[in-house]
């Protein structure tokens, strides 16, 4: 079958968000207002940001600012993995920051256990399974690779277990699957726009003043605090926390540091229990192959299959648009790629296909910094694995306007900033060349060329 045809009668909105328990937006802010802090962006990391604030104060006063609902960008479009990893994966961390690995390594994990106690401590119904995740080869030159990297975690204190062709086959069956690691422990999956209404729930129930549908359009100093201007209000606060992904941020000096690329996903109809028993994947793990350009998938809580990845699409100009949500082009390859792993499933159609921004950073994970005297934070750059991550940026915001050191912002991680991006079209040209060269690269037996070798020696060399 043409795999066009598998896509024919899909809906072109995040699988996600279409869920029926979608809760009703709450009223935009009209007037004027005064709390002690004010949050920016009703994604993951405002929303951990209002909630860690009140569980750390109940009496502080918490107002939530978001310009559209809750949930509705990148925290409710994304694959569902909830990682312990702060650094996007083991090998961009110890590239970045190898004499701290293993605190980043420690603080992830205990990062992931705070998000698995929350959801249970709030009832938050997210599909929460902590399933771990398989890393798998499909190129003979990666099986290596997976073998020396088991080793190089176990050396930093993170376990892993190396699979053999047979080994993972039986987890999941796929002809494309040369070998793999499983992290047993160190990933869960998730209802991702469940986990932001109920966090949403949980803020609102310890007393978080939360505003949808209310843009902030400016932030200026205002006396010993700060001003922020909505369409029908105003903010007065004493502190600030940014969490806007890759919007336009208020602190314009951030800006060059993001750039928004387009990932895009299949999920597909559920699978029947004939299908089911011919991949296995009874332990549900999450997968990941090892390609430059790779994809992610994962099964569902009414076992479904989301199939994502492999293309990232930049624009040039750095533009967010809502047209740039859908890329045909993008899901039949989607689909072509989906039933070389899984031809076993050779029918099944998708029921669902959508896209959206990644705030990506030239190092690859998040970057924090404070503005205006201390008064505002800012937590950015999480660069498509920020399920886990924000939860952990949202306790580097709250210490950074506490002003008061803590193992968070004592790490160089957090003291540190990536390269800023170049203006155009040195930006667009750069991006394209690393696509170009990363998908040569996969064609090539891993062998980078010398673009990808110079990247590397700067710093902003992409290993996923």
């Amino acid at each position: 079958m043409d795999p066009a045809h598998s896509i024919a009668d899909v809906q072109y909105t995040p699988f996600w968000l279409a869920d029926p328990a979608k809760p009703e937006p709450e009223p935009a802010l009209v007037g004027d207002t005064h709390c002690d802090l004010l949050v920016v962006g009703g994604g993951y990391t405002g929303l951990w940001t209002a909630l860690i604030a009140k569980e750390r104060d109940p009496s502080l006063d918490v107002v939530l600012l978001e310009g559209k609902e809750i949930g509705w960008a990148a925290s409710g479009r994304n694959g569902g993995f909830c990682a312990a990893s702060l650094t996007h994966g083991f090998s961009n961390g110890l590239e970045r920051w190898p004499d701290e690995l293993r605190t980043l390594e420690r603080l992830g994990r205990e990062n992931l256990d705070a998000i698995e106690a929350a959801v249970k401590r709030y009832a938050i119904d997210c599909d929460f399974e902590r399933t771990g995740e398989l890393d798998v080869a499909t190129e003979p030159h990666q099986v290596e690779e997976l073998r020396e990297s088991v080793q190089q975690m176990r050396e930093y204190g993170t376990e892993a277990q190396f699979l053999d062709a047979d080994a993972v086959r039986a987890e999941v069956n796929s002809p494309t699957f040369l070998a793999g690691v499983w992290h047993r422990d160190d990933v869960a999956m998730v209802h991702p726009a469940k986990l932001a209404w109920g966090l949403k729930r949980a803020c609102m129930e310890l007393g978080v003043r939360v505003h949808e549908h209310s843009p902030a359009t400016d932030l200026a100093p205002k006396g010993a605090g700060m001003a922020a201007k909505t369409p029908y209000g105003r903010v007065f606060a004493r502190h600030v926390a940014l969490g806007t992904n890759i919007f336009p941020n208020l602190v314009k000096r951030v800006r060059p540091f993001l750039a928004p690329v387009y990932d895009y996903a299949l999920m597909t109809e559920p699978l029947t229990e004939e299908q089911l028993a011919s991949i296995g994947w009874k332990n549900r793990q999450g997968l990941g192959d090892s390609n430059n350009q790779f994809h992610y998938f994962r099964i569902t809580a009414d076992n479904r299959i989301l199939w994502g990845g492999y293309d990232a699409v930049y624009h040039y100009g750095g533009k967010v648009r809502d047209e740039y949500d859908h890329r045909p082009e993008t899901y039949v390859k989607l689909a072509e790629h989906f039933f070389t792993a899984f031809p076993q499933l050779e029918g099944l159609k998708f029921s669902h296909a959508w896209g959206g921004a990644i705030d990506t950073c030239s190092r690859f994970s998040a970057f924090f910094g404070t503005a205006h005297k201390g008064r505002v934070s800012y937590a950015l750059g999480y660069t498509g694995l920020g399920v886990g991550a924000t939860r952990f940026g949202a306790e580097v915001m709250l210490d950074l306007l506490a002003g008061e050191p803590t193992e968070r912002t004592e790490l160089e991680m957090v003291k540190s900033k990536p390269l800023p991006f170049p203006p155009e079209p040195v930006k667009w040209i750069g991006i394209e060349m690393t696509r170009w060269s990363l998908d040569r690269a996969d064609h090539n037996a891993g062998k980078r060329n010398l673009w990808l070798k110079t990247m590397d020696a700067l710093g902003l060399g992409f290993d996923s």
